[in-house]
This record gives structure tokens, C-alpha cells and sequence, in this order.
């Protein structure tokens, strides 16, 4: 049980980081992999913040805004300097390892003895459950340091989800989705685009780096190297949740990217459960990314056909 409970748990806290690219690819259709840098300067700003006492809170706001900066820098190299979509990523991603390095002092930083969201949550738990650290839940004996984790991060989730969504529904925000959906239409009407794709690629890394400091906060450490194949997850959970969800709809789209990513995480650790290696992990997420690609396209094709027929 507590393995479930850790693996929804993971998936939460990495449907921030599928909500940022939910932004990028969806939105502006930018293949922005800056992402794989963003996740992991989140985890370091958040991480060195901790050691010096920084409340997590605090902390894990700061990764948020350090994430922005990183995707108003790639937006900046693609609208000011003309650079191509994709190279200013690569440029901004390469750069961030040496500058989470510097964040960090090191390779890597353990929290297992600093206060934490996770340590917080745990201590609420168990006030809430009068002294008790586990509990009967359905017949399974679970801890409160997992459960509670696990209600806070999907509370943050929920939050997020619902501020996105608000968001994307003011006038700023369906300006964004309007230059992704028109350029032309966007200028005619008076709105910079540039500024537009700049400020999107600034919240969709701010969202990344956030998931990246609340990863490391749950899992105890920060890794220099922890945010590689990050943007492919991302995307992956994206294009599972869209064909959950099988709308274009706003609010749908926003809970099919937190289902995909769930869904995700748990189709991993069910393939690591029976049995696969470890080492073999990004094999099996470029597997069921490729699997996420295809499938939709050949049930769309076969729905065409029958509908023909």
C-alpha cells in the first residue's frame, strides 16, 4: 500500500511539472526542453534554501520563481535573438547544469535533517491522528507520513490547477492562448507576441522548477543529474491525459495533464513491480511515450474507417 500511495504521490507532484509543459507544447507549441534544467534548479534553489533554515514554503516559492527566470531566458534568446524554438532550450538547459552545480556547492544535497513540506505535513498528520504514525485504511496498515504527504501535494495540485485555470481565462491569459493559436490575429490586434511566448515559457518553468522542489523535498534530496527525461515525461502525461480526457476543453485539458501524469508514474512503477531492472527505467518511459503517441492516431484512424465503412 504504501508503494500506491508513493507512486500517486510522485505522479501529483510531477503533474506541476506536466501542467508547465502542458503550457509550452500545447499552448505555443514551443518544444521547449529547458524543462530537464528547470526541474532540477527548482530542487537545488529549494534545497540550498533549506539547508540555511529558509521555511519550506519559502523555498519551494523561491524554486518557482528561479524556474520562471530560466524560461523568460529561453523565451528572451528565441524572440529578441531570433534563435530557433528548440536550440534555445537546448542553450538555457546546457547552462543550468553548470548554474545548479554553483546553487548547489555539489553534485548532490541531501534533506533528510532539515525541516521540509514533507516533515510539516507528516507533523500535521499525526495531530490530526492524535499521536498515532500508522493507520488502518481498508484493510492495509499505512503511515501517516504517506497519506499526509500525499493529501498535501494533491491539495497544492488542486490549487495550482485551479489558479491555471483562472488564469487562462482572463484577459492576459487567453491572450497567451490566442498567440498560440494565431500569431497574426494576436499583432493585428494590438498584443506584442513576443512578450506573450516570454511571460508563457516563464510560468511553464516556474511550474517545472516548483516540481522539482517539492521531488525533492518528498524524496529527500536534490540531484544535479535528477532532471533528465524530464520534459519527455511531461509530455507523455499531456498527450495520455488528452486522450483521457478526449476534449480540447480548458479545464478538462488541465485534469486529463494531472491524470496523465498520475496514470503515468503508476504504469512505471506497476512495470518496475513486475519484475524490470531499474537501470532499464527511461527504456520503459520511452516505451510508453511511444505507446502514447501511437495509440491515439490509430484510434482515430480506425474510428475514421468505421465511420466510413
Amino acid at each position: 500500500m504504501s508503494l500506491l500511495i508513493g507512486t500517486f504521490t510522485i505522479g501529483c507532484i510531477l503533474s506541476l511539472l506536466a501542467l508547465g509543459v502542458f503550457i509550452s507544447f500545447r499552448i505555443f507549441a514551443f518544444p521547449d526542453i529547458t524543462a530537464d534544467g528547470s526541474v532540477t534548479l527548482g530542487a537545488s534553489v529549494a534545497a540550498t534554501l533549506l539547508i540555511h533554515g529558509v521555511s519550506p514554503p519559502l523555498a519551494s516559492l523561491a524554486g518557482f520563481f528561479a524556474g520562471t527566470l530560466a524560461g523568460a531566458c529561453t523565451g528572451t534568446l528565441h524572440t529578441r535573438f531570433k534563435i530557433n524554438p528548440l536550440l534555445s532550450g537546448i542553450l538555457v538547459m546546457t547552462a543550468l547544469y553548470s548554474v545548479n552545480l554553483h546553487v548547489m556547492g555539489k553534485s548532490n544535497v541531501p534533506l533528510l535533517s532539515v525541516n521540509t513540506l514533507a516533515a510539516q505535513s507528516e507533523q500535521i498528520g499525526v495531530k490530526l491522528m492524535r499521536g498515532a504514525s500508522s493507520f488502518n485504511l481498508a484493510g492495509w496498515d499505512v503511515t501517516v507520513r504517506d497519506t499526509s504527504v500525499l493529501g498535501a501535494v494533491a491539495l497544492a495540485v488542486v490549487a495550482t490547477g485551479l489558479l491555471l485555470y483562472l488564469f487562462l481565462r482572463t484577459n492576459l491569459g487567453m491572450a497567451m492562448r490566442a498567440t498560440g493559436d494565431n500569431v497574426q490575429m494576436i499583432r493585428a490586434l494590438g498584443v506584442n507576441d513576443a512578450n506573450m511566448i516570454v511571460f508563457g515559457l516563464a510560468i511553464s518553468n516556474g511550474l517545472v522548477a516548483l516540481a522539482g522542489a517539492l521531488l525533492a523535498q518528498y524524496q529527500g534530496f536534490a540531484d544535479v543529474g535528477m532532471g533528465i527525461g524530464m520534459v519527455v515525461w511531461g509530455l507523455a502525461s499531456v498527450i495520455i491525459g488528452e486522450a483521457l480526457v478526449g476534449t480540447n476543453q480548458l479545464g478538462m485539458t488541465i485534469i486529463g495533464a494531472v491524470m496523465g501524469s498520475v496514470l503515468f508514474r503508476l504504469l512505471v512503477a506497476v512495470a518496475l513491480r513486475w519484475g524490470l531492472s531499474p537501470n532499464d527505467l527511461k527504456l520503459i518511459t520511452a516505451g510508453f511515450v511511444f505507446g502514447a503517441l501511437i495509440v491515439p492516431q490509430f484510434l482515430r484512424k480506425k474510428k475514421l474507417g468505421s465511420a466510413h465503412a
